[in-house]
């Protein structure tokens, strides 16, 4: 199967193609090795950083920003994404404080202070 993948590692955004071929992944387009390092892994185990909001339990009208400390795979988005939607925590939160512990190999983490 062939893949058009942008690159995004740099401003360059360099368009490159990847294809399974007989002689494994072949890569083309790409101007750097961390080009070629993205597009492999973009094809083979695409994965994305997750940001979204968590409700203050104990503030009224109260988000607190959140993000994977890590890439999730690609597959897991929407899943860890309810699993977001139906967690609460109460105030304070420090920005860094784990929200969701150990989910999909990572933590989800407060990406701001939210005092009472």
């Amino acid at each position: 199967m062939k893949k058009s993948i942008t690159c995004i590692i740099c401003p360059k955004g360099c368009p490159m193609v990847a294809e399974m071929g007989a002689d494994g992944l072949n890569v083309s387009g790409y101007t750097c090795p961390r080009g070629l390092k993205y597009a492999t892994d973009e094809y083979t185990n695409p994965t994305r950083t997750v940001t979204s909001s968590v409700r203050i339990a104990n503030l009224a009208d109260t988000m607190v920003s959140v993000k994977t400390a890590s890439p999730i795979p690609k597959e897991n988005i929407f899943d860890l994404m309810q699993i977001i939607h139906n967690t609460t925590v109460n105030a304070p939160v420090k920005i860094g404080q784990v929200i969701i512990e150990n989910i999909y190999g990572t933590d989800i983490i407060a990406t701001k202070t939210v005092e009472v």
